[in-house]
Order: structure tokens, then sequence, then C-alpha cells
């Protein structure tokens, strides 16, 4: 009864709303000629009174779709008001509870493989369709583009020891391993356990003893100075709460002459052109549903690896036009093979808000209020 009760209600609103409409459109139609006041007010009252005498009988025939159209607005509204509350808001543990989350579920696994990070689709794939596209194997590509871009090559980089910072799972570390040979040594680092143990067993199942990975807090790493040959940063920025000491912490582990490249989500530079309320408003969203603390821009980035006074000039590069069709690839996936969700129904709402939040992040990239941030640099010798 309850139901029925508020899906009337809502129905009524409606009509309610239709016929106040017409009213005012009779008001302001009835005072715009002066001149033939009279038959405009009587022609646009039976005009209106027409129209309202139409949606009222029209209600009145058919109920229960008054009702259930009602009911379906009155929804949707409610639906997008409860998703647009952002529900994970970053504190001091959150990124370390929810990865481990994430990675207890399975349910990013299942549909990102190993790879927790944008893939990439050259020109002519989006041109033929980015769906047609692998969604794995687009990540796959991603890796080898962004080796491209930090001048890392397996020919000359074997035996390289490399810091993934924010390893996730292990994916990437786990390609580098492979990439690079088995001189190669490979440590990941995450704040979550169960990444780390989830990134263990897969080196383990693939025989890779050159990929490990621990807990480590990347703004206070253990490393002493000069440790690593290359040091990589897939996506892990954004999680950081102070953005200069995650830079200056690899800077500092980063062997002279090493190699630094990074890709990371970045708000657009707000210093010519601020955000108006809009931006802020969504960029409070973005912030606030995956933990993030803030993000800052490609530009801030560079001045802060340039203020560190250790490295050569930063390359930078915004790659959204190659990355952009992940975020809608991701809700695709879930939609065309459900098997990594439908058997989970205490993840149905996270599952939600999560596709959500991908649609979000699209706009926001496609918007230009949000750029992918890729940067290169080398470290400076002593002598240089």
């Amino acid at each position: 009864m309850r139901i029925i009760a508020s899906t009337t209600a809502a129905g009524g609103f409606l009509v309610a709303s239709a016929a106040a409409f017409t009213t005012q459109r009779r008001s302001i139609l009835s005072t715009h000629n002066a001149q033939s006041q009279t038959t405009a007010s009587s022609s646009t009252t039976a005009l209106s009174m027409g129209l309202k005498s139409t949606i009222l009988t029209k209600a009145a025939q058919h109920p229960l779709t008054t009702a259930a159209a009602g009911t379906a607005v009155v929804g949707t509204a409610a639906v997008k008001l409860f998703l647009d509350r952002p529900s994970r808001t970053y504190s001091e543990d959150s990124v370390a509870r929810e990865y481990d989350a994430w990675t207890q579920d399975g349910i990013l696994e299942y549909y990102w493989g190993e790879h927790i990070h944008l893939g990439y689709y050259s020109e002519e794939e989006m041109a033929e369709g980015y769906k047609k596209k692998d969604f794995i194997q687009a990540k796959y590509d991603f890796i080898d583009e962004m080796m491209k871009f930090g001048g890392i090559d397996a020919s000359v980089d074997a035996g390289a020891k490399v810091l993934d910072v924010g390893c996730g799972f292990g994916g990437t570390s786990r390609y580098l391993a492979d990439k690079l040979g088995p001189k190669a040594d490979v440590t990941g680092i995450t704040l979550s356990p169960n990444q780390v143990k989830r990134g263990t067993e897969l080196a383990e199942e693939r025989g890779l003893g050159n990929a490990k990975f621990m807990v480590m807090n990347a703004l206070e790493m253990d490393f002493p100075d000069n440790s690593f040959d290359i040091v990589w940063a897939c996506e892990s920025g954004e999680h950081m709460p102070d953005k200069e000491a995650y830079i200056n912490e690899m800077m500092r582990v980063l062997k002279p002459g090493g190699k630094f490249v990074m890709a990371t989500w970045c708000q657009r530079d707000d210093r010519e052109v601020p955000f108006d309320k809009k931006d802020k408003r969504d960029l409070r969203f973005l912030y606030e549903e995956w933990t993030h603390p803030y993000f800052i821009s490609i530009e801030a980035y560079a001045e802060l690896v340039d203020a560190t006074k250790l490295m050569g000039p930063v390359k930078t590069a915004d790659w959204c036009e190659p990355t952009i069709a992940s975020w809608r690839h991701s809700i695709w996936v879930g939609v065309y093979d459900p098997r990594g969700w439908i058997f989970k129904p205490t993840k149905y709402v996270k599952c939600a808000r999560d596709g959500y939040c991908l649609e979000r992040m699209h706009r926001a990239f496609k918007r230009g209020l949000m750029e992918y941030g890729m940067f290169a640099a080398t470290k400076a010798k002593k002598d240089d």
C-alpha cells in the first residue's frame, strides 16, 4: 500500500506540475500583447485549459502508467542523489583498506586482469571502435608505450634494478621482470598487504623470482639513496596526500643517470582559468569517491621534479586521447560479461558506485577538467 500511495503521489505531482506550467504559460501569453488582451486571454485560457484537461484525462485513463512514470522520475532522481554523494573519502588508512577490499573480492582482477591502470588505444583502434580491442591487452600496450616514453629498452636496461611505486598486485612489476630479463631485479611497493600477498602468489606461479613485493609507504621509503636504475610509478600519485614528498622520495632513491617515468591522473592547471563551482563540485566527487586526497596539474608535478634539483629536463605529455576509452570500456566489459559480479550480491551497490564513478571520470577527462599526465626524466650525474 505504501508503494501504491507513493507512486500515485508521484504521478499526481507530475500532473500538477504540468498544470502549473500551463497556467504560467497562460499568464505570460495573456500579458504579452496589451492591445488584444481580451482575445489573447480567452484564446490562451482555452488553450491552456484544453491542454490541462487533456493531461488530466489521459492521467485518469491510465493511472498505473502515470504512477509508473512518476515513480521512474522520482526513483531516478533519488538514485542519482545517492550516487552523487561520495562514499570513500580519503583518510590515513583508506587507501590500504580499499585496495585490500578490491583485491579480496576479486572483481577488479576478473575484469582488469593483473593491471590496475588504464589501457592504451591507438588512433586506428579508436577509429575502428574501442570496444573491438581486447580490454586487458590495452593495458599491456600501455606498459609498452610507457616504456618507450621513459626510454626503457630491454636491450639496454637488461639487469636493471627497478622500483615500481604503488604496484597494485604487481602486474606491471611482473611484466617488467619478464621483459627486462632474469638479471633484472624488480621491487614493487604498496600499502595493501592483500596486494603483496596476491602479487607474490602470481610471481611464484610464473616462476619470476626476480619480482618481489613489500608493504611500504612511498612517502617514507626504507631504501638508501641512489638504490635503483629505474623508478616507475603508474597511477599511484593520485592517492598520495603529499605530492612533494612523493616526488622527493622517488628522486632520492633513483641512481645518478637513472630513469624516472611516471603516469598519473591530473587536474588541469587552474592558475590562468580558475575552477568554477561545477569544476570544484566534480573534482570533490572524484577525490572522495575513490579515496583520493587531491589531484594536481601536470605543470605542478613538473615543477616539483625541477625543485629537487636532482633531475635533468622533464618531458611531459597529456595522454588523455589514447587512454580515455578505458573508462567506458571498463563499464562495457562488466555489461557483456556479468559473471565477475553477478554472483556477489553484497557487492552490487559498490559495483554500481564504481560504474557511476567511471562515467564521471570519462566526462571529466572529456571536457578537459582532468588530464592524463606522463613524465620522464633522467637523474643528473655529479659531473653534469
